[in-house]
């Protein structure tokens, strides 16, 4: 499948570029997307929560009233549940939420999300650039030009390009990542994926490596 190489003015260079249908033209496993975006947010989660339980609050362990001639319920300790400021009953605990995929089912997840994109015309290549200095106007007009400043687009580079990435650092609805970076959540996040040229070989090689 050839796609027409645009230059960061959003004009046509006159070049294709070749993609292969074997990462963008496949026939998408949903159940294979499904599994790698609930692994990658899964990983999102810090799993840090934290309540105390009776064991673990501060306060006296003396007996705070009789045990029987009250008219009420016995109790014994001021940390109870049942007393405010007392422990929590089945408290959250820290918790580690990753999840283990196999690296197969992974590339398949991100080959399918690759391909969606390819059958909706979502996928833009534009000939490699970089800026002299890192500026967030330069990298917002550039997204102007390929009518993606009002849209989530994700930038694939090839090698990692200080000046491009931290251009786009402060302009939230565009996310900058390597060829190896790639995840399945990022391309289905994203309305537009931006191939740089450098990116290609690097994806195709990535997701076919056995």
């Amino acid at each position: 499948m050839k796609v027409a190489v645009l230059d960061i003015k959003g004009k046509d260079t006159g070049r294709k570029a070749e993609l292969s249908d074997s990462v963008f033209g496949i026939e998408p496993n949903e159940h294979a997307v499904y599994l790698d975006v609930k692994q990658f947010l899964a990983h999102q989660r810090q799993g840090t929560h934290k309540a105390k339980e009776r064991g673990e609050i501060a306060g006296s362990t003396r007996k705070i009233k009789k045990q029987k001639g009250t008219g009420t319920a016995r109790a014994g300790s001021i940390k109870s549940p049942v007393f405010r400021g007392g422990g929590r009953i089945f408290g959250p605990r820290p918790k580690d939420y990753s999840q283990k995929l196999n690296k197969n089912l992974k590339r398949l997840a991100r080959k399918s999300a690759l391909s969606i994109k390819s059958k909706e015309n979502a996928i833009i290549v534009v000939e490699d650039f970089d800026f002299d200095t890192p500026k967030t106007k330069d990298f917002v007009n550039v997204l102007k030009s390929l009518g993606l400043e009002n849209k989530k687009s994700l930038i694939v580079l090839g090698d990692s390009n200080k000046g491009v990435y931290l251009s786009s650092r402060n302009f939230k609805g565009s996310d900058v990542v390597t060829n190896s970076g790639l995840s399945t959540y990022k391309i289905l996040n994203a309305s537009s994926v931006v191939l740089l040229e450098g990116s290609l070989e690097g994806i195709e090689s990535n997701l076919n490596n056995k």
